[in-house]
Parts: structure tokens; C-alpha cells; sequence
């Protein structure tokens, strides 16, 4: 197993690539907190936990908001007092809302910019203090192919995207003394919750597969497979860089 007696924390992690995410992580061999944000994702976070407790894993669900700074000192004291500590942390947590540029409303651009990006700085900063103080650990942000590519109509997003992937650059620079890595994964199109508005549509979902060459959307599983290596002794030698999983959407296959 990749990640034996390692302690991870996985935000995010009640569906799509977040739940991927702390199953495989536990299958490799890693205590799993499983975050979610609200109550009425807890069954879900529930049902991953047990996976993971069948997976021979040790699992906890809990409920943070990783927009709120204490709620993120919460999360983290606990994987702390539960697991014994954290050496993975991986910043799923994300929302995404389509809004027309001029017309998103600060409370709009406020709510996408404070999950996807001061969230992932909040648990790498507090993540990060206690691998700093436990001989290092890998921090994995899940970002987007939308951290490179424009996308009309979701400028918050893209925004929060590029900022994490300078966020990870900058933090992998300044932390690799204390012995922990940083790396971005980029997904393409997946087959998540997130993307309903696009699998529910027969067009919409016939123009995504016209822009990925491999001519399907990615599995989370393939996501997740990718985070566990990231995070093993295997990719000790990789920091501050992006790994992009689309299917070749980034080559731009209609403009060839």
C-alpha cells in the first residue's frame, strides 16, 4: 500500500472526487477525515466513512465550513486528536456558479473566491503547521484546467483557479525546508455532481466530448488514483507543479 499508516484529511469529500478521493486514500492504506459543509451532506459523508472502514481504514466524518478560519482550526485539532496527526491533505472543497461577468453581484464572486481559494488557504495554512512540526507531509489542491483556460461566464471560478495555482507555487517554494510538498491536480470534464448541468443535457454534453480527444469524460476514481500517488514516498521528487488530467481537452483538439 502507497500511504500505509499515513493521516489525511479530505475536504470536500461527501460525492464526486472528494469521496473518490478518501476511498482510494484509505485503500492505500490512510486514516481519512472526511469533510463536508452542511447537514444534509452528512448521510453521504456517513457512507463514505464507511467505506473506508472497509476498506481496514480508520474514518471520521466532519462538518466544517473551510471558508470559515475556525471551523478550519476545528477540522484540523481534530484529525489531530483522532488520527494522530495529518501528513495528507487534499483541498477538494469547491463550488462553481455560472454568472454573467457583469452581472455577478459581489456576494457571487465573494462565495466562489472564499471556498475555493481562501478556503485552500486556510487548511494549508493550519495542515501545514502541524506537518511542519511532525517532519513534513503533501498538500494536494485540486484545481482545474480552468486555472490556464478562460471560461465565460464562470470569471470567479477561473479567478479562484489561478490564484490557487500561484498559492501552490509560492507555498511550495517557501515550505520545502520544513519537508512538505505541494502540487496542483488539474481535472478536465468528470463525471460529478458538479457537472449534472451538463451530463443532464444531451448537446451540452456532445460539445464537451468534441473538445476532449480521448472522446469521454474522466472517472473521479482516475482523479483519485492520481492524488494517491501524488501523495506517496513514489513522488518524492515532485513539488509546485500542476498535473493536468483532461483527456487532452487542454490541447485545444477544434482549433486544429
Amino acid at each position: 500500500m502507497l500511504l500505509e499508516g499515513r493521516k489525511a484529511i479530505v475536504t470536500g469529500a461527501s460525492s464526486g472526487i472528494g469521496k473518490a478521493t478518501a476511498v482510494r486514500l484509505a485503500q492505500e492504506g490512510a486514516a481519512v477525515l472526511v469533510n463536508y459543509y452542511s447537514e444534509r451532506e452528512r448521510p453521504d459523508a456517513d457512507a463514505v466513512v464507511g467505506e473506508i472502514l472497509k476498506a481496514g481504514a480508520n474514518g471520521i466524518a466532519w462538518r466544517a465550513d473551510v471558508a470559515a478560519e475556525a471551523d478550519v482550526v476545528g477540522m484540523v485539532g481534530r484529525a489531530v486528536s483522532e488520527l494522530g496527526g495529518v501528513d495528507i491533505l487534499v483541498n477538494k472543497a469547491g463550488i462553481e456558479k455560472q454568472v454573467p461577468l457583469l452581472q455577478m453581484s459581489l456576494g457571487d464572486w465573494e462565495r466562489v473566491l472564499g471556498t475555493n481559494l481562501t478556503g485552500s488557504f486556510l487548511c494549508l495554512r493550519e495542515a501545514g503547521k502541524v506537518m511542519a512540526g511532525g517532519g513534513g507531509g503533501v498538500i494536494v489542491n485540486m484545481s482545474s484546467v480552468h486555472e490556464f483556460i478562460p471560461w465565460p461566464g464562470f470569471a470567479h471560478y477561473c479567478a479562484s483557479k489561478g490564484g490557487l495555482k500561484l498559492l501552490m507555487q509560492t507555498a511550495a517554494r517557501e515550505l520545502a525546508p520544513s519537508g512538505i510538498r505541494l502540487v496542483n491536480v488539474a481535472p478536465g470534464a468528470i463525471r460529478t455532481p458538479i457537472n449534472e448541468f451538463v451530463l443532464d443535457d444531451p448537446e451540452a454534453l456532445h460539445a464537451v466530448i468534441e473538445e476532449i480527444p480521448l472522446g469521454r469524460m474522466g472517472a473521479p476514481e482516475e482523479i483519485a488514483a492520481a492524488v494517491a500517488w501524488l501523495a506517496s514516498d513514489q513522488a518524492s521528487y515532485v513539488t509546485g507543479a500542476t498535473f493536468v488530467i483532461d483527456g487532452g481537452m487542454s490541447l485545444y483538439p477544434k482549433f486544429v
